[in-house]
């Protein structure tokens, strides 16, 4: 983990994380200058570094401040924008939506990242309050991402215990303390997808059977960007449909989590995001941006209202979204529960045979 590289100065926020290949590097490159954003670029090669113009980056024109060296290394890169939060209430089913001012990310007044920085866990956390509060909604409360890089495969002992990859890494959407404007608020965030020529962004949703890791939750929804006349996936962004009401979450701390639709977005990254420093000004025209909306409560928003606390948790990463698959205790569990009965079936019909076997030899052969 690098914390502003090449800047001494902690009024502003920039993370890179670089997983070192054999032959590749991934870089992961967070900030919190302008709307919270990821940069992900995969290289092939083991030497590629990240450099950065800092006068350049904090300038109205922050084009071209960001690159990678060699730039002939890079395969792919691409950005995800956490961009605007909204808060609305719906009075009963099928009401119309009351939208409250939405709370625009890129106005955010954000801590340093650095006293949160965690080299073992490698872990960072960015935690930001709206530069003018009128509702006075963030008094006492805060929004934050929090970002975890892997250094091996596994799966989060905490709800809703994602799988991941050493070649992805973790952010966790927290609303802490915050209040509602309303008295059944939901909330939702904002997703942004910004890709080069070619790719196209995918909104994908899976089903499952097995409960085991996350009881109660069946639904798996990821944003993927997927290669050009091809199936394979270049890059994800993963999450279960659930989020959570308590750091330490049970089953009675559920948050339902729902999706829109994904939308081509026709705006541009006006503000001078990392997004525009690498990519340049040719967001909406050159590149595409599309956004979805991930939206957090209940029927009444009950579980926010009372607990004043919202955990989501998403995993980001290259190529195929980590799949979950049948462990050896459930696989176990559903031989027993379909081999007991087909094992009691045929042990019947081989007693019936025998019986019908031995009844029939008691009689005496007619001559």
């Amino acid at each position: 983990l690098q914390y502003n590289p090449g800047w001494s100065n902690s009024s502003v926020n920039l993370l890179h994380v670089r997983a070192v290949g054999a032959r590749d590097t991934l870089h992961y490159v967070w900030s919190s200058i302008g709307a919270p954003t990821v940069l992900l670029v995969a290289t092939e090669s083991s030497g590629s570094s990240l450099r950065i113009n800092w006068t350049r980056l904090l300038s109205p024109t922050p084009a071209g401040a960001i690159w990678i060296d060699p730039p002939s290394s890079v395969i792919y890169s691409t950005a995800v924008v956490f961009t605007k939060v909204f808060e609305y209430t719906e009075a009963k089913p099928q009401a119309e939506q009351l939208f409250y001012p939405t709370y625009d990310l890129s106005d955010f007044s954000w801590d340093s990242v650095n006293d949160t920085l965690n080299h073992t866990a490698l872990t960072a956390q960015f935690t930001g309050v709206p530069a003018t509060d009128p509702s006075g909604s963030f008094s006492n409360g805060s929004l934050s991402f929090q970002v975890t890089a892997y250094e091996a495969s596994g799966r989060d002992k905490l709800l809703p215990r994602l799988l991941h990859t050493a070649n992805s890494s973790k952010v966790e959407f927290v609303l802490s303390g915050v209040a509602p404007r309303g008295n059944s608020s939901r909330f939702a965030l904002e997703v942004a997808a910004l890709d080069g020529p070619g790719p196209a962004r995918r909104l994908r949703s899976r089903s499952s059977i097995d409960d085991e890791f996350t009881p109660t939750i069946f639904q798996m929804l990821s944003l993927q960007a997927e290669a050009p006349n091809s199936s394979s996936t270049l890059s994800f962004l993963q999450w279960k449909a659930t989020a959570y009401g308590s750091w330490a979450p049970r089953r009675e701390d559920v948050i339902q989590c729902r999706c829109q639709g994904l939308q081509a977005a026709n705006w541009t990254l006006s503000v001078p995001t990392i997004a525009r420093a690498y990519f340049g000004e040719g967001t909406g025209s050159t590149y595409t941006v599309s956004a979805v909306n991930i939206s957090f409560g209940g029927e009444d928003g009950q579980v926010y209202q009372e607990k004043r606390f919202l955990r989501w948790s998403a995993l980001l990463g290259f190529g195929q979204p980590p799949e979950d698959t049948f462990s050896p205790l459930v696989i176990s569990i559903m031989a027993v529960a379909l081999g007991t009965p087909v094992l009691l079936l045929l042990l019947g019909s081989c007693l019936l045979l025998v019986a019908q076997r031995k009844s029939y030899s008691e009689y005496e052969p007619i001559n």
